[in-house]
C-alpha cells in the first residue's frame, strides 16, 4: 500500500548539540540527534502515558533495566543496561539511530508529554540545554520565588536559564565576558542585573554583597 509522504517521514523536529557530532559519543562525528520531538503513530497494549497522535518528547535516553538504584532514584543515565538514544541496541535488537530516524522506539517512562500549544521546534532544545538548567535549580532549591540566582553565560543554555529562573520569580543575574551581552539579558530576556566577569573591580564589590548579604 502506498504511503503518503508525512507516513513516509513522520513531522517532527530535533536540536543539535555539540555533543552529537563531538565524536565523543561515537566513534564517528555524525550528528544522530538527541533532542527529538514528534507525533505518536503507534502505543503498545500497555501504554497509559501517551497516545497516537499525542505529541511528544524524547532526550538522551529511551531504556534502562528498570530496576537498579540507579533507575529508582532517577539516574537511569548511570544505569549499566542504559540505552541510549542513537548509536545503542534496544530491547529489542534493533540499533537506535536519533533524531534522523524517520521513526524511533522508547519506553514510555522515558516519554515527555508536549502541550498542544508548544511548536515542535520551540520544545526540542528542552530535553537537553533545557534540562541541564533546569535540573539544578530544581535539586539545590533555587526556583524559590525571591531567591536570587546568578547564571554564567548568555549561550544556548544560559537563554533557557535565564526564562526559567524569570519565570520562577527568581532575581536573575547575568554575568558574561562581554558587555555586548547586556542589552539583550536585561530587555529581551528580563536579566535583572548584568556583570561583566572581567572587570575584576566590580566582582569583587559584587562578591563581597553576595558573600555578607546572599
Amino acid at each position: 500500500m502506498a504511503k503518503t509522504a508525512e507516513e513516509e517521514h513522520p513531522v517532527k523536529a530535533f536540536g543539535w548539540a555539540a555533543t552529537d557530532s563531538s565524536g565523543l559519543l561515537s566513534p564517528f562525528k555524525f550528528s544522530r540527534r538527541h533532542e527529538i520531538v514528534g507525533i505518536v503513530t503507534e502505543v503498545g497494549s500497555k501504554v497509559q502515558k501517551c497516545k497516537v497522535g499525542g505529541k511528544v518528547g524524547v532526550g538522551c535516553l529511551v531504556g534502562a533495566c528498570d530496576s537498579c538504584n540507579f533507575y529508582v532514584n532517577d539516574l537511569e543515565n548511570s544505569c549499566q543496561k542504559v540505552i541510549w538514544t542513537y548509536g545503542f541496541k534496544y530491547h529489542d535488537g534493533t540499533i537506535t539511530d536519533g533524531g534522523y530516524s524517520d521513526s524511533m522506539v522508547a519506553d514510555q517512562h522515558y516519554v515527555v508529554l508536549i502541550p498542544d500549544s508548544l511548536p515542535l521546534d520551540a520544545g526540542a532544545p528542552l530535553l537537553c540545554a533545557g534540562i541541564t538548567v533546569y535540573r539544578p535549580l530544581w535539586y539545590f532549591g533555587l526556583d524559590k520565588p525571591g531567591m536570587n540566582v546568578g547564571i554564567v553565560g548568555l549561550g544556548g543554555l544560559g537563554h533557557l536559564a535565564v526564562k526559567f529562573v524569570k519565570a520562577m520569580g527568581v532575581n536573575v543575574t547575568v554575568i558574561s565576558t562581554s558587555i555586548s551581552k547586556k542589552k539583550e539579558a536585561i530587555q529581551q530576556l528580563g536579566a535583572d542585573s548584568f556583570l561583566v566577569s572581567r572587570d575584576k573591580d566590580h566582582m569583587e564589590v559584587v562578591w563581597f554583597f553576595f558573600f555578607f548579604f546572599g
